[in-house]
């Protein structure tokens, strides 16, 4: 079951994301309801503390809650997706605006992915995509893409494919700039990992 969980960040309309499969459960986290519109999608729930929902009417039940507490909205709109039954979560807007709300949604991902379920975060022109051991990272993308995978540890046995400079059993230390700015060969591209934590990262050109 895909649920599309709607955050504060930019949302550029590209190709890329025209082309995501179609979601069978949105959620709105406070202010990213304001993308409904744009995504041309209904939103059945939408949660949060509302500091940054001014001006938004949005036609969908919602779960308010104070403004403190111990989980982010889009914490708080992953547990009611999760609770519905989700497995495939996708995060739209969500890269820009604050960095600790996207540094915290990255992390999150990451956490969610190793708990068995497929993440991704999208804004259009950007992607990100959680590699954990276990797991292979697949992508469709045109040639000359540029791709980037962020150790978020230390990573060991990196493999690497369908890229100029591809990879194979790689350790790479955490925050190296080592794996920043490859370029994909052309179709299909591949990441696997054998330790660490990662996120497979793509810089979509504005199609539409």
């Amino acid at each position: 079951m895909i649920a599309w969980i709607l955050v504060g960040g930019r949302l550029v309309p590209t190709d890329a994301l025209t082309a995501l499969p179609r979601p069978d459960l949105v959620v709105a986290a406070d202010g990213g309801a304001r993308h409904a519109f744009a995504l041309g999608v209904r939103v059945d729930a939408w949660v949060g503390d509302f500091d940054s929902s001014d001006g938004l009417s949005v036609d969908a039940p919602r779960e308010v809650h104070p403004a403190a507490k111990d989980e982010t909205d889009a914490e708080l709109a992953v547990r009611l997706a999760r609770e519905r039954g989700a497995t495939d979560l996708v995060f739209l807007g969500a890269f820009g605006g604050r960095f600790d709300h996207t540094a915290a949604l990255v992390l999150g991902g990451v956490r969610l992915a190793g708990e068995g379920l497929r993440v991704t975060l999208h804004s259009g022109d950007e992607s990100g995509h959680p590699l954990i051991p276990g797991a292979v990272v697949r992508l469709d993308l045109p040639r000359d893409t540029t791709l980037s995978v962020l150790a978020l540890s230390d990573l060991r046995g990196l493999t690497l494919g369908g890229v100029r400079w591809p990879l194979r059993s790689a350790d790479v230390p955490l925050g190296s700039g080592w794996t920043v700015s490859n370029v994909a060969a052309g179709g299909k591209v591949s990441a696997s990992l054998e330790g660490g934590r990662a996120l497979v990262t793509v810089l979509w050109s504005g199609d539409t």
